[in-house]
């Protein structure tokens, strides 16, 4: 068996649709326009026509500039470019929050993803060690169990929701143990997860409801990981969050918000990429029955697969950077302080960086994908992220009776309206009907 297809399933190509077969340049792009399902074909219309996009808007009266960056080239460029930046030189803003809500902006701002050296540089290197490879590898044995004993009673039912019931408690279990929380907690902790992500910027659905449901989450959050750091200063319990508080001991300059919000961002952001990642990448091989048979019969090739499945509909779709001094993209003039939007769904799927981008291929070298970033924004959990996704694919596969050999089951499939953590917010599958 190849493992080569296209078609439906992790977002196929959309051929034929209108978007994609009209000429002339675009209207202005507007991710809220997006069919969540398969954003492809536009991706596809806007690299081929307009790669570098300029999006003008008036905020508060002031002129303003988004690009949209669909090609491989120019998304690589400005992830690696040191004329980029997380924050604007205009506002130094980074986080997508409103003003009034004040621990959420607080907490979302020392984010690890959205600093800026110095304050990168110092925090990032107290965070990498326990997300390393070695640091993976040793955890690898752990990692495998949390997954077994999530499979294990959906093995034994006949309809299954595969977010609720493993790609959300799965990573979220994970992450949990390495920074030392309590496991029976992660229902209450992905009910915050959900409320921080929900009132994201990028989403079509954010209400000031939502906005103050965050706020109280993060308030929340804040106080518990305060709590937890405070504890381990007297007892080092050998887990991350006792190596955080041992850093905040060593070095001032850490302060006792960053370190907490390092700890809510590790919690929350970082396990609903793995979520989307699983969600995904489950859809794409029930549409695509030969490439599971030749991953059962070869979990060798899990590795490679995973980066394919990032590359070809990678989780996170769009990141933000800010031009931090005139430059030149592709000969337009990007000013400083412009706002641009990499989407690094389209960048994978450009035909100059990988042939015939729109098929799956789990044999390709797909490595050159920027799902994990690139530069000093390196996904610092990329190693925790691809052993999750190996080890958890792998698992379904052997145990999921929805993905055993010849298994037809029904699915059913909700999105959120995120354009950015991309993903199905809910995935049921259900034995297939009789014939």
């Amino acid at each position: 068996m190849s493992g080569r297809t296209g078609g439906p399933g992790g977002a196929g190509t959309g051929a034929g649709r209108p978007a994609e077969a009209a000429h002339g340049p675009p209207e202005p792009f507007d991710p809220a326009r997006l069919d969540l399902a398969d954003p492809y074909p536009v991706y596809r219309r806007y690299r081929e026509t307009d790669p570098v996009h300029a999006v003008r808007d008036a905020v508060g009266g002031a002129a303003s500039t988004t690009w949209y960056l669909f090609g491989h080239a120019e998304v690589a460029h400005v992830l690696a470019g040191r004329s980029f930046a997380r924050s604007s030189p205009l506002t130094a803003r980074s986080a997508p929050v409103p003003d009034g809500y004040v621990t959420l902006r607080r907490v979302v701002e020392n984010w690890l993803v959205f600093l800026d050296p110095p304050r990168h540089t110092r925090l990032r290197a107290r965070v990498t060690p326990p997300l390393g490879a070695a640091a993976v590898a040793a955890l690898r044995p752990r990692v495998r169990e949390i997954a077994e004993e999530l499979v294990a009673p959906l093995a034994r039912r006949s309809a299954v929701e595969l977010v609720e019931g493993f790609a959300a408690p799965y990573p979220l279990l994970v992450i949990g143990g390495l920074l030392g929380v309590e496991a029976e907690r992660w229902p209450w902790f992905r009910a915050q997860a959900l409320a921080l992500q929900q009132a994201g910027g990028t989403r079509g659905d954010r209400t000031p409801a939502l906005l103050d449901e965050a706020e109280r989450a993060a308030a929340e959050l804040d106080g518990y990981f305060h709590r937890e750091l405070a504890a381990r200063r007297t007892e080092d319990r050998g887990d991350l969050l006792s190596a955080l508080a041992l850093a905040g001991a060593e070095d001032p300059s850490l302060s006792g918000s960053e370190l907490a919000a390092t700890c809510t961002h590790l919690l929350t952001a970082g396990h609903e990429t793995t979520t989307g990642l699983i969600g995904k990448a489950v859809l794409a091989l029930l549409a695509r029955p030969e490439v599971a048979e030749e991953l059962r019969a070869d979990p060798g090739l899990l590795p490679n697969a995973v980066d394919e499945f990032l590359r070809h509909d990678p989780p996170v779709q769009m990141v933000t950077r800010w031009a931090q001094r005139d430059t030149e993209l592709a000969g337009r003039t990007v000013r400083r302080g412009d706002r641009l939007q990499l989407v690094l769904g389209s960048a994978h799927r450009d035909p100059d960086r990988f042939p015939d981008p729109d098929v799956l291929d789990i044999h390709r070298d797909s490595g050159r994908h920027c799902a994990f970033g690139r530069g000093i924004h390196y996904c610092a959990g990329a190693a925790l992220a691809r052993a999750e996704a190996e080890i958890g694919l792998g698992v379904l596969l052997d145990r999921l009776p929805a993905l055993a050999p010849g298994a037809r089951p029904g699915v059913e499939v909700e999105y959120a309206p995120d354009w950015v953590f991309h993903g199905p917010s809910r995935l049921t599958l259900t034995p297939a009907s009789p014939p």
